[in-house]
């Protein structure tokens, strides 16, 4: 099957726990609402397309979203809630097809080349799965349509909320080449700072550099830029996945640079850890420590161990604290400690495997998930 053939859709849930909080709370539609911990440190979860005209957005200080919309409401997230409705949505989709790669509570990719009904036609399955998610949840949808993953992902942001955005293939190119690179998939703000002062702005411009140079300057994100700024993206939906990674972290209400307070609060983050060690029966054989300082900037330390980490929180806090000891936080305080353990290599007879070094990069969870 050429790749052109495939047929794939992205489905964005609008403003979703925003939305389900509106949903459930009658009170709250139509007003300007941010889901949060209302906090000195609380952050935006998600916000309201009410509140979002204000220039409130996800990720967003708590504190900075008030001032900018004054009469901001602020919720706190229901995250079990937003889990049952995340999983009513994907029984939907598991009516047209078991090809269901789920990127977030929110989001997910569905192949439908064959699928379950024998529709002809990508665009009809995607109306359909709108309709029912409006149907039977009260919610909306935004749905993107393409030949693969990346254009399917940014056909759903094109037209929200309630959106459906289809990128034909003889129309694709000339759709990639007068989008901002700022919309790639990938492309955060400081990737894009780099590509303008290197004179990229648009896909056209992105198209025009070889391959070579796009491994030189952005290193292994290179060869996918290529691929999209030709439309190329042949990575397949994959429904089932191994799972690479458990980590939690702790944002604290004020800067901390005190030792002992640090040793306390790792602790708590460890706790966390174990807990999610076993409630995922997740092993793995690197210990990763993200610390983000008070003017925000982040940087982790790892350590890479033959046996592999159980959910044994003595043992654990010792790494911890050993890594820790690594940081100059006396004069740099800390806002943030998280935790994380990866690396699940697999059984092997061969000690230098087991205890080989793997740089990883930890997704951390948001302060706000269950």
């Amino acid at each position: 099957m050429e790749p052109t053939e495939r047929k794939i859709i992205h489905i964005d849930m609008d403003a979703f726990f925003a939305s389900v909080e509106q949903r459930d709370h009658p009170e709250l539609r139509g007003l300007p609402i941010a889901v949060g911990h209302d906090g000195p440190r609380g952050v935006v979860a998600t916000a309201s397309y009410e509140a979002r005209r204000f220039g409130v957005h996800s990720a967003l200080p708590i504190l900075t979203a008030k001032r900018r919309c004054p009469g901001l409401i602020i919720v706190d997230g229901r995250y079990r809630v937003y889990k049952e409705v995340s999983a009513q949505m994907h029984a939907i989709f598991h009516e047209y097809t078991d090809l269901v790669e789920p990127i977030s509570l929110d989001e997910a990719f569905l192949d439908v080349t064959e699928n379950k009904p024998h529709i002809p036609l990508a665009t009809d399955i995607a109306r359909e799965i709108k309709e029912k998610i409006h149907s039977r949840l009260s919610l909306t949808a935004s749905a993107g349509v393409s030949y693969n993953k990346f254009l399917a992902k940014i056909a759903s942001d094109q037209r929200k909320p309630d959106g459906l955005t289809v990128i034909h293939p003889l129309r694709a190119q000339a759709f990639i080449d007068r989008l901002r690179v700022e919309k790639f998939w990938g492309v955060g703000p400081r990737t894009a700072d780099q590509m303008h002062r290197f004179g990229i702005f648009t896909g056209r411009d992105l198209r025009e550099k070889s391959e070579a140079y796009l491994l030189q300057h952005f290193g292994k994100m290179g060869h996918l830029l290529y691929g999209f700024a030709r439309g190329i993206d042949p990575r397949p939906v994959v429904s089932e996945w191994e799972r690479k990674s458990v980590s939690c972290e702790h944002t604290f209400e004020r800067d901390l640079r005190d030792e002992d307070q640090l040793t306390e609060r790792l602790r708590l983050v460890v706790d966390d850890l174990v807990a999610r060690l076993r409630r995922t029966d997740f092993r793995g054989h690197t210990l990763t420590l993200k610390v983000k300082f008070a003017d925000f900037r982040q940087i982790t330390r790892s350590t890479t161990v033959a046996q592999q980490l159980e959910p044994d929180a003595p043992r654990l806090l010792a790494m911890a604290r050993r890594l820790l000891s690594d940081v100059e936080y006396a004069t740099h305080p800390i806002r943030l400690l998280g935790l994380g353990v990866g690396n699940p290599l697999h059984n092997t007879d061969d000690p230098a495997a087991r205890a080989q070094w793997i740089q990883l990069e930890f997704d951390f969870d948001h302060p706000y998930a269950p």
